[in-house]
């Protein structure tokens, strides 16, 4: 069994719970109440700095050149592509990336976040590898399964489309061929490590849109 199938095969059932969560089923069917998809938007523009960030020390990581090369692209595209698209999203509802950038990093994203940073740079390559992997796998396979059906939003269709879209397709498949190829050269303690950061960091997702869908605040 290939290293990313092993590692598919731990999460299936928080799979199953993403693509059942309301969240996920109110973007296909335009249900989603726009002030849980401002929330998300708001939430991942502050995510996505530091996701940027644990792919840049991938990339400093990284065993050979193509995958420095590899993470560094996706770190710069992280910053560059999806926040250009949250600026469109954000305007829609007659806000900015300025104002979004000075509203509060809500627990969840923290969290998320601080988990990221903190594997990236105290782990192994390989275990940064696990930690970010999800974010890109999980969305490009949430963004395959409602593609078809798109949505009635137009706001929400462009973000099915994002992550349906091949480009996004493509890039997550370079990933995934160079986790089964660092799998393949791990010790069974190597490969338990990097699954259980895989598997955290996939919990994260789930919780990263219930928060959005509850409108997560700090509590105090």
């Amino acid at each position: 069994m290939a290293f990313s199938d092993e590692l598919w095969s731990k999460i299936e059932g928080i799979y199953a719970d993403i693509l059942a969560h309301p969240f996920v089923l109110g973007l296909t069917d335009g249900s989603l109440p726009a002030e849980a998809f401002r929330h998300y938007v708001v939430q991942d523009s502050h995510y996505l700095r530091d996701y940027a960030r644990a792919l840049a020390v991938c990339a400093a990581k990284a065993p050979d050149e193509n995958a420095v090369r590899q993470f560094a692209a996706d770190a710069a595209g992280a910053i560059a592509a999806e926040q250009a698209m949250h600026a469109d999203f954000l305007a829609a509802y007659g806000s900015s990336a300025e104002q979004a950038a000075g509203e509060p990093v809500l627990p969840t994203t923290r969290a998320y976040s601080s988990y990221l940073l903190a594997t990236t740079y105290g782990g192994s390559f390989a275990e940064g590898l696990g930690a970010v992997l999800p974010c890109y796998w999980i969305y490009a396979r949430v963004g395959e399964a409602l593609l078809e059906k798109s949505s009635p939003d137009p706001l929400y269709a462009r973000w099915i489309a994002t992550y349906g879209d091949e480009a996004f397709q493509s890039t997550v498949r370079a990933v995934l061929d160079l986790t089964d190829r660092v799998g393949a050269d791990l010790s069974p303690t190597e490969r338990a490590k990097v699954t259980a950061h895989f598997v955290t960091t996939s919990r994260y997702e789930w919780m990263f849109w219930d928060a959005a869908w509850r409108r997560e605040a700090w509590p105090v």
